[in-house]
């Protein structure tokens, strides 16, 4: 009862800052969505976080999905201004903050 009250008065209260979209996976993300690279998970081996951070996917970093194989594997990403295809596995350890 007590959290649907401070829910309520969060909504009335406008100066209260609205909470963050919580962060996806890139491997999640539609043909067309786009995000923002928050970070590379920390189970994924360092020499492919490496290669990841090479091909563009680093921090901060603006990634686009463009296309998905008819099975889901691979995915064609638009980052740093080319193209990039990953498997479904590398891209989940991706995680990005969806961009409207």
């Amino acid at each position: 009862m007590l959290s649907v009250q401070v829910g309520e008065r969060q909504k009335a209260d406008a100066s209260v800052p609205a909470v963050p979209a919580p962060d996806a996976r890139l491997a999640d993300l539609r043909p067309g969505a786009s995000g923002r690279v928050t970070a590379i998970d920390e189970a994924v081996e360092p020499s492919t976080a490496r290669r990841l951070f090479d091909l563009g996917f680093a921090p901060g970093a603006e990634v686009t999905v463009l296309r998905k194989a008819p099975l889901g594997d691979p995915v064609v990403f638009q980052v740093a201004e080319y193209e990039v295809a990953l498997r479904r596995v590398q891209a989940a350890g991706i995680h990005v903050r969806r961009m409207a």
